[in-house]
């Protein structure tokens, strides 16, 4: 097949590269010039785990080229992909479909002759009719351009696997049609595996990705509220979390309570999918989304307090050490990020924020400049009064507690993500605390040197002590 793909983020980019992977001819089109040039060179502006070398490689073979001409996709594709952007609008809630609308006028005022045009980004349920009604009326081929929508289920960290390896493909377009006919052969090697197919109507479509991001967001909302309940109960999160997840009604995948999730999609989607239930007048059926987003702040408000109480009350004066910054590992992307935003607060009330993340401190950096960064996450942690781990990230799991001991001021780490073998850093001396979980460590009243064990200066207030549920 002979495909362009318009709009070369990190939806179009990866899209255009597995396009290519599968063996067809692909254009990848984008009107910035810098975008470009680095696909080009087979260099993705963002870190995708695999997206390099499918980039790299088929560059070279000649199955993926890039463009800014929107001439030379109308004269290339058969079936064009739109993948731009669509941010939340300043309002809070709504899509900003502008890019949408945009690159598809300026596609179809150059097609002449029949081809399909497949929408992928998340939109509003009945943009896909808007656009026929566009297209129709713009493109010199006139009805015999077709309008689909085949929306994208991509993880980021996972991205090239979900592409060339999905849960399911859905079809938005007439039954039957050519449209139909054209989608079925791009991802005719896909289906071949018994990757299950849904054939619906555009507006089915449409909603899939936003329900499905919202059902995640809720699951994921869900356990952590659970978590704070645990936390009054002296109940254990993990324990509970593992005990629903043998329900095969419930399941444990997004079932791991922390604090929160961030990123481009599940906070924009379950907003996004609000307004659009608001929009169709039936706006109170999912007026629960917005418990879920509240729940999903709430756990960032939760660390932070954490934070605090492991300080003593106040965490002015403190030097905390991060680990973390990307909304989730596997990625640079710090849109939204629950580790970033607690790691602000905390210097916003006096912290020094000591800020270390595998892949995404340049970026972290231009969004919240005021931190101090570091390249690896033990010089991060010198002279630490506490520790936070906030995106889970292998590098952190895989750290021996022992190495870090003479390089802390005080060893309390305070887990995020509930991942980290808590014997394991309680073993090596450490004091260990997590959203939702029972404080079972020995007591240490007093901040003291970790290097000397020097009693510090009363001025600065003690560290909690953690104590055993029930017991004063």
């Amino acid at each position: 097949m002979r495909i362009t793909v318009v709009g070369c983020g990190y939806l179009g980019a990866t899209h255009a590269a597995c396009m290519a992977e599968l063996g067809h001819m692909v254009l990848g089109v984008d009107i910035a010039q810098d975008t470009i040039h680095h696909l080009a060179r087979g260099i993705a502006p963002f870190y995708e785990p695999g997206l390099d070398s499918l980039l790299l490689r088929h560059t070279k073979s000649g199955r993926l080229s890039l463009s800014t001409s929107y001439q030379e996709a109308a004269d290339f594709g058969d079936v064009h992909f739109l993948t731009v952007g669509t941010p939340q609008q300043q309002d809070g809630g709504s899509y900003d479909l502008t890019q949408v609308f945009d690159a598809a006028a300026k596609l179809a005022v150059h097609i002449d002759r029949p081809a399909t045009i497949v929408g992928k980004s998340t939109v509003p349920v009945g943009t896909a009719s808007k656009l026929a009604q566009l297209v129709s009326a713009l493109a010199p081929a006139r009805d015999a351009v077709e309008v689909a929508w085949n929306p994208e289920f991509l993880r980021e960290s996972s991205a090239v696997h979900d592409t060339l390896d999905p849960d399911r493909i859905v079809i938005g377009c007439e039954p039957g049609s050519v449209s139909e006919s054209r989608l079925r052969e791009v991802y005719r090697d896909i289906l071949a595996t018994g990757t299950p197919l849904v054939i619906t109507n555009p507006q089915t479509a449409e909603l899939t990705k936003c329900a499905a991001n919202s059902f995640l967001a809720m699951k994921i909302s869900f356990i952590n509220a659970l978590s704070e309940i645990c936390e009054s109960a002296g109940a254990d999160v993990l324990h509970l979390a593992d005990a629903l997840s043998f329900d095969k009604r419930i399941g444990g995948a997004g079932m791991r309570p922390g604090i929160g999730f961030g990123g481009g999609c599940l906070p924009k989607d379950i907003r996004g999918f609000m307004e659009s239930a608001h929009r169709l007048g039936v706006g109170g059926a999912l007026k629960f989304l917005a418990c879920v987003d509240e729940i999903n702040q709430r756990c960032r408000e939760r660390m932070v307090t954490l934070t605090r109480k492991v300080c003593g009350g106040s965490v002015a004066g403190r030097r905390i050490t991060v680990w973390g910054a990307s909304f989730k590992p596997g990625t640079d992307d710090v849109r939204d990020s629950p580790a970033l935003a607690v790691a602000a607060t905390l210097f916003d009330e006096g912290a020094n924020v000591r800020v270390h993340d595998p892949r995404a401190v340049d970026k972290a950096q231009s969004e919240v400049p005021q931190l101090s960064y570091f390249g690896d996450p033990v010089s991060a942690a010198r002279g630490a009064d506490v520790i936070l781990h906030l995106t889970d990230w292998e590098e952190y799991a895989s750290l021996r507690p022992e190495t870090l001991t003479p390089v802390v001021k005080q060893c309390h780490i305070v887990d995020g993500r509930g991942s980290l073998n808590e014997a394991l850093w309680n073993s090596a001396g450490w004091q260990y605390w997590s959203l939702g979980r029972p404080a079972l460590n020995s007591p240490s009243p007093i901040l003291e040197d970790g290097a000397t064990g020097t009693q510090m200066s009363e001025t600065v207030p003690p560290l909690l002590t953690p104590t055993i549920p029930g017991l004063a």
